[in-house]
């Protein structure tokens, strides 16, 4: 009878330890998932943050070319003799002003804005 208490003492310990190195196993397995996950967001993240800093490079490259091309309204404006186009300064503010009348604002006042704002985002 001691024997076979023995026995089934030995088993329950294989067993106990079987389940608690299963469990250990499982614990690394996660881990190595989770750091593998955490290396593919990593690259995600610099292959994205790449992109923009491409991006960013393009749209200064163009802002550039835009800035050097020549504006119709402000060629030679010490020289408007030589201007293709008209500089007279009715046609100079109104571009300026956007108002239509070619008349400066009175003193005091402040120019229209030309840009438009909107309402901040909502999540």
């Amino acid at each position: 009878m001691q024997a076979v208490k023995e026995k089934l003492s030995d088993i329950a310990a294989m067993r106990k330890a079987k389940a608690e190195a299963k469990a250990e196993e499982q614990e690394e397995k996660d881990l190595a998932k989770a750091r593998i996950e955490v290396a593919k967001e990593m690259r995600k993240a610099k292959e994205a943050e790449a992109q923009v800093e491409h991006h960013l490079a393009k749209a200064g490259q163009k802002a550039e070319k835009e800035l050097a091309k020549p504006h119709p309204y402000h060629q030679n404006l010490d020289n408007p003799s030589h201007s293709p186009i008209p500089n007279t300064t009715n046609d100079h503010q109104m571009h300026h002003t956007d108002r239509g009348s070619g008349i400066p604002p009175p003193e005091g006042h402040a120019e229209p804005r030309l840009t438009r704002e909107f309402p901040p985002a909502t999540n």
